[in-house]
């Protein structure tokens, strides 16, 4: 696993040890900062079950600021900070060791607005995935313009009738689907 593009190109990143944690692959990331494209410059993300912190780190290595990393695991906070330290980031960003529902209520309450959302539940807990995207659809932490993206097992289905959250998009990449998600 390594950083793909921007001022940390070709960094290597650590994964959290154990089965908690799956990596978001090379390929997924890279067709996942397709989507988004230029526009990650300058730009906020949060990501939830941040893991090894991946997807954050590569929009910050590609220009976004802030990014927000939540994770419930004290060994997966420590490796987003060990990469973060290796890819030479020292700011533009928070990390938070706590409940993902419990975050985006302070966030929420904080009226915390992101321009991007990046989901990836752990996948050996299925029941987690339909009320992440109803309490996400209820959260009001996307900007107007912008994109909560949950990963998923390809073989799930999430909910799609939403009050704020219309799914765009959804790309298998083998296991995995990346579902794309815009305000109505």
């Amino acid at each position: 696993m390594r950083v793909i593009a921007g001022t940390a190109r070709g960094k290597r990143l650590q994964a959290p040890r154990g089965m908690d944690t799956r990596p978001i692959t090379d390929m997924i990331k890279e067709a996942l900062f397709n989507v988004i494209g230029s526009n990650i410059g300058g730009a906020s993300l949060l990501d939830l079950f941040a893991g090894s912190g991946s997807v954050g780190i590569e929009a910050l290595s590609r220009g976004a600021r802030p990014v927000v990393f939540i994770d419930n695991s004290h060994n997966a906070v420590r490796v987003i900070r060990e990469n973060l330290h290796s890819c030479g980031f020292g700011e533009g960003f928070e990390l938070y060791r706590n409940d993902v529902f419990r975050a985006m209520e302070i966030l929420a309450r904080r009226k915390t607005k992101f321009d991007y959302i990046y989901a990836d539940p752990p996948f050996t807990v299925e029941t987690i995935f339909n009320p992440l995207v109803e309490a996400l659809d209820r959260s009001s932490l996307l900007v107007p313009e912008g994109s909560l993206i949950v990963r998923s097992p390809k073989r799930m289905s999430l909910t799609l009738e939403l009050s704020s959250l219309k799914e765009y998009r959804a790309n298998n990449y083998g296991e995995s689907t990346l579902h794309y998600y815009h305000l109505v």
